[in-house]
Parts: C-alpha cells; structure tokens; sequence
C-alpha cells in the first residue's frame, strides 16, 4: 500500500469527497485535517467493524505524530459514545495490536494512557468512587476531566483532596458545592 492508495481509500469509506488526495498526500496539515475527519465519521458509525483496519492503515502514515493525533482522537470520541468500561475494554483491546505498530515508544505509551484514563473515567461513571491512590495513576489531564465534568459529590471530594495540581483540586473544589450533582 502507498500513502496515495491508504488515504484514498480511508476518504473514499469515510464517504468524504471534498478532499484532494494528491493535495494531502503533498501537505501534512491537509492530511491531518482529512484524517480527523475520518475519525469523526468512523466514531459516528453504529458499527464498529471497520475500526482495527481503518486505525491499521492511518498508522503506516510516515508522519507517526500526525497518525497518533488521529488515533487519540477516535479513541476520545468511542470512549465517550459507549455503553461502559467494559465494551471500551473490548473495543480498545482490539485496536492495542495495531498501535504496538507504531515506531515511537511514546506515542504508543501516550495512547495506552489515554485508554487507560479512558477506562478509569467510564468506571467512575458507573458509579466507582476511586481512591486517592486510584486517581494517582491517572494523568493530570485525566484529573482535570473528572473534576469538570463529574457529577458525582464522592468523587469530585476525591479529587479536591487529592488531585496532582491545585488548579485541578479547586475546580473540584468548587463543583462539589453545585446543585447540579446527582445524588449517590
């Protein structure tokens, strides 16, 4: 396969007609654009068939780092369209050998990261309240998402109390006092 051939071939499944290939195979930013694009539809589809060997052939792009934004961002997007941990669980396993792939030790280190936090936020919302020594193994990126976005009083006072950075632990803070949380 070429580059010419892989992104052709990802556009033309993804149903987007706009993009010149020849363009994006020349111009990293259009390729990237097209690329996150693709994700966009692949993470809209009901099916998630097609994921492993769309994810395969967007990371033999020569450029990693571009093919790694791409991946990162299909997983942000699958991970908030789930049903729990434990289909993310099973979705993620099936893409973890095309990612091993990948050249660049930290750009697979950073997508298994990402998965995992993934995997730690989607327990949370069904319902675990993590540990101080839990949400230590997460990233402080991860940290920053529950404490702006969980709605659980229990968890949120974990993170006020625990959280790596102090920006993190007053937004925390200052969302346990909100009426909008559910009750436990």
């Amino acid at each position: 396969m070429t580059l010419h051939s892989d992104v052709a071939e990802l556009l033309a499944e993804a149903g987007i007609l706009d993009v010149d290939v020849d363009e994006a195979v020349a111009d990293e930013h259009v390729r990237a654009s097209a690329y996150l694009r693709v994700v966009s539809v692949i993470a809209s589809s009901r099916s998630r068939d097609r994921d492993r060997a769309m994810v395969a052939t967007i990371l033999r792009d020569p450029l990693e780092s571009i093919s790694k934004t791409a991946v990162v961002a299909l997983v942000d997007e699958i991970a908030m369209k789930v049903t729990g941990p434990a289909e993310f669980r099973q979705w993620s396993a099936e893409l973890l050998p095309e990612i091993d792939q990948l050249k660049t030790e930290a750009f697979r280190e950073f997508i298994r990261r990402r998965i995992d936090d993934w995997l730690f936020w989607l327990s949370i919302e069904d319902g675990h309240v993590p540990t101080p020594a839990e949400l230590a193994e997460v990233t402080d990126w991860m940290q920053r998402h529950i404490a702006e976005w969980s709605r659980s009083a229990a968890v949120l006072a974990v993170v006020a109390e625990s959280a790596n950075t102090k920006k993190t632990r007053n937004i925390a803070k200052n969302r346990a006092g909100s009426r909008e949380l559910r009750t436990e």
